[in-house]
């Protein structure tokens, strides 16, 4: 395995003997070995390089509860900041933020902040709890997860470049509190050890979504708590729409439910306390391209004629965010 990251998941491991998901060691570092045996691309040991060559800094102040905002400006020389920035812009596209590094603004695609606002005032309290975000990106939500005092925060995505874009982060704020690893929902065994339990952006890339639910239950403890967010419809309790091959552009979106299906769904495998915390439709302020993300977005996936409906026809994206307690 390459040997950074090697050392990334040590960290991992000893934090996890630490707390209450220790079993998950039962099975992680073998499933670890096999990925960096078989599934890693060329790009990969590139990538770690160059998160390598991030200057070592000394950041002055940071912000984790109204921003992730590591540094000041101040604190680096001008040579550095080129330096910090253009090995930044190696690793786009930078989808979900926005992050500030010493005053380096990585504009990303999703003003994920804004989702953080909508969700925060309708969640326990994370202080001293133990976190999980399934399908984490580039792990923004966690460092704000982390900013309310969460005791560990433990992120899971496949994804090879969101591996790298949160450890480029974390470069420059090295806690021991919060990880990043390359592994799917599916391959977690029923730990039944997390206080929250955090999916935003992914059930509707699942192609059995009461399964996606079923896994997710099976993380928590017994009076956990699940934060859903998700796209949705208009409708009742029967209606749940199944896209064609593509759903704004994307081919990989299969159940889009709505509202009260989702909660019929929710209260069927168990859980209870369900509350509709946010109903919200994406704009294009919201999801857009930018400097760091320079590809189409969503002002190119829907009607130019009707912007309540995609290209294809269907209704626009809108989400929703349920929490809901594991009985």
């Amino acid at each position: 395995m390459n040997k950074l990251a090697q050392s990334w998941f040590n960290a991992s491991y000893q934090r996890m003997l630490q707390g209450p998901v220790a079993h998950w060691l039962e099975t992680l570092p073998a499933q670890l070995a096999h990925w960096a045996k078989h599934d890693l691309h060329g790009e990969f040991d590139k990538w770690c390089r160059l998160v390598a060559k991030l200057p070592s800094t000394t950041p002055s102040e940071t912000d984790l509860i109204n921003q992730v905002r590591i540094g000041k400006e101040g604190d680096i020389s001008d040579y550095e900041r080129k330096q910090i920035e253009g090995l930044l812009r190696q690793f786009m596209p930078w989808r979900k933020g926005p992050f500030y590094i010493h005053g380096i603004h990585l504009d990303t695609e999703w003003r994920s902040d804004w989702k953080w606002e909508r969700v925060l005032p309708h969640i326990s309290p994370l202080a001293n709890r133990q976190v999980l975000d399934v399908g984490c990106g580039s792990g923004y939500h966690m460092w704000r997860m982390l900013g309310e005092n969460a005791h560990s925060v433990y992120g899971i995505d496949p994804s090879q470049l969101f591996l790298i874009q949160f450890q480029a982060i974390k470069h420059f704020y090295a806690s021991e509190a919060i990880h990043f690893l390359p592994v799917g929902i599916e391959q977690m065994p029923a730990l039944q050890a997390f206080d929250t339990v955090f999916s935003m952006g992914v059930l509707y890339h699942r192609k059995d979504p009461l399964l996606f639910l079923t896994q997710l239950r099976d993380q928590l403890r017994k009076g956990g708590e699940l934060v859903l967010e998700t796209l949705v419809v208009d409708g009742d309790e029967h209606t749940v729409l199944m896209a064609g091959e593509r759903y704004a552009q994307m081919r990989n979106v299969w159940f889009l439910p709505s509202v009260e299906a989702l909660k019929r769904w929710l209260s069927r495998l168990g859980f209870i306390n369900i509350v509709v915390a946010d109903i919200n439709v994406t704009t294009v302020k919201e999801q857009r391209t930018t400097p760091w993300m320079t590809s189409q977005s969503l002002a190119d996936f829907l009607n130019p004629e009707d912007n309540t409906k995609t290209i294809e026809g269907y209704p626009a994206p809108q989400r929703a965010v349920i929490v809901a307690t594991k009985r």
